[in-house]
């Protein structure tokens, strides 16, 4: 502890040195005229011109010998070495390069060229301070081992890495990466549905009633109107508005919040994809879906494969389609399409299955397949066909009055998708949100609530819709090969320190 309150010491003492001699730690001005990145792609072309260039980035390594000093800086698209020598900088110039620290931000005018030892490096003109660093970076050493690279003393807490995530993308070039890709992903689901005529909208966050998913809302207090608001759990109920306002293809990529418990795939604070076309239905959701992540995987990684873990998950089409129950038999044995719900019930009881006391057949049913089937269904497949009792938003399937035309995507053990044929009944629609209400009378906190404005809104009428939801947050994970949601969150959620 002594050692570093004594290194803090001597970073704000050269901190005041440079103000004394004039220099302004924190201009106001820089003058980058190239990134490194172009300087290295054509070393040739700046090595045979001596043109004058600038660069800007953080000071990374820095050595100095009498009257010469060599040095690294990195931009956010390389690094480069910067030799600074006396007589050239000059003598006023060189104090401020001696007043430098590893993690200053400075600014190097100069001409490229190639060091004795074959280094691509630049020679100072002048050296300009941008920001002083006022506490030191953790040290990340490289050695070769067996004629590679290897690095040691890692920033690798994981605690310290989420909470600081600044120096994680400082020090872990991989994170770096995987936020990279993630721009990448987004960026394409914006292209592919741009060029299949979707509108991007934007809805509320801030919602006087929420609704249009089964979770319990973050409560705000707006002063002014002094009413309670909640944080918005999904986007669903506003895009149907849109559609009843002859807006006939839309998505957003916005925020979702629920106050649920945290864990690998769960963030209170995630984001979600909704889209919804008019004149549509589930299935051409699932035809959206397979295109979409299949245009994902090409575009992004140039392959319609993904490794994650030791497996090796195909998007090439078609993906597999399969019902609630069919899945349920084939794993379990038992057949639980005729919703007999004394049979189910036993059966849930035998197989140490938690019974609520709200819980109808439908969803029981759900809870058999998240027991018997969930975990194994490792490449992509559509599960279809969905209980009524748990799926308020969704049509029934024509002939099969327990069922909706709902499914939900699962890769590797895991929901990525959840997407209907929108009930656009407002009738069935009230009965629907009215039977949730009485659950959540029941104490089911989770239940949908009724949402007037929104039946009055169906009632102008909706055309036939298809909608769709999907986890970007948990996609970004699939193909990065990460098993936490906290790798892809630049900032996710975390407990209080102590």
């Amino acid at each position: 502890m002594e050692n570093i309150n004594q290194l803090l010491a001597v970073k704000r003492q050269k901190l005041e040195k440079l103000k004394n001699i004039g220099v302004d730690p924190y201009p106001t001005r820089s003058a980058r005229t190239h990134k490194i990145k172009v300087l290295i792609d054509n070393k040739d072309d700046y090595i045979s011109s001596e043109e004058v260039v600038t660069i800007t980035g953080r000071l990374k390594a820095m050595r100095r010998q009498g009257k010469v000093g060599f040095g690294n800086i990195a931009d956010d698209s390389g690094n480069m070495q910067i030799f600074v020598k006396k007589e050239k900088v000059g003598e006023e110039n060189y104090e401020v390069f001696k007043l430098l620290d590893l993690g200053d931000f400075v600014q190097i005018k100069g001409v490229c060229f190639v060091t004795q030892r074959g280094e691509f490096s630049i020679r100072a003109h002048v050296v300009t301070v941008l920001g002083k660093s006022l506490l030191p970076l953790p040290t990340v050493k490289e050695k070769i081992v067996d004629g590679k690279k290897q690095r040691f003393d890692e920033f690798t807490d994981i605690e310290l890495r989420y909470r600081k995530r600044y120096l994680d993308l400082l020090l872990n070039p991989e994170v770096k990466q995987t936020f990279e890709i993630r721009a990448q992903i987004i960026k394409e689901i914006r292209s592919f549905l741009d060029e299949k005529g979707f509108m991007e909208v934007e809805t509320p966050i801030l919602q006087s009633l929420y609704g249009g998913a089964n979770a319990r809302p973050f409560i705000t207090h707006h002063n002014t109107l002094n009413i309670d608001l909640y944080l918005r759990i999904a986007l669903e109920l506003y895009h149907k508005r849109l559609i009843v306002g002859g807006i006939e293809r839309i998505f957003e990529i916005g925020k979702n919040f629920r106050n649920e418990g945290m864990d690998r795939t769960h963030n209170p604070e995630f984001t979600m994809l909704e889209l919804y076309q008019a004149y549509a239905d589930y299935n051409d959701m699932m035809n959206i879906t397979e295109d979409m992540i299949l245009h994902i995987a090409k575009k992004v990684f140039n392959k319609d494969v993904v490794i994650f873990g030791d497996t090796e998950i195909s998007f090439k089409k078609p993906w597999k389609r399969a019902s609630m129950t069919e899945l349920i038999k084939e794993e379990s044995g038992f057949n639980a399409s005729n919703f007999d719900f004394e049979k189910i019930k036993k059966f849930c009881e035998d197989n140490g299955i938690e019974v609520e006391k709200t819980a109808g057949p439908g969803k029981l049913i759900e809870a058999l397949f998240e027991k018997f089937v969930e975990p194994k269904l490792i490449q992509p497949t559509f599960v279809i066909d969905f209980p009524k009792e748990v799926s308020p938003l969704a049509k029934v399937k024509p002939g099969h009055p327990n069922l909706t035309e709902r499914f939900e995507l699962f890769i590797n053990g895991n929901e990525y998708g959840n997407a209907f044929t929108e009930l656009n009944d407002p009738v069935d629609q009230r009965e629907r949100l009215e039977a949730q209400s009485k659950l959540r009378e029941m104490g089911d906190t989770e239940a949908n609530v009724v949402d007037e404005d929104f039946l009055e809104a169906l009632e102008y009428g909706m055309p036939p819709t298809g909608g769709l939801g999907i986890g970007i947050d948990r996609l970004i994970m699939l193909f990065t090969n990460n098993t936490s949601i906290k790798e892809v969150i630049l900032f996710p959620q975390m407990k209080p320190e102590e």
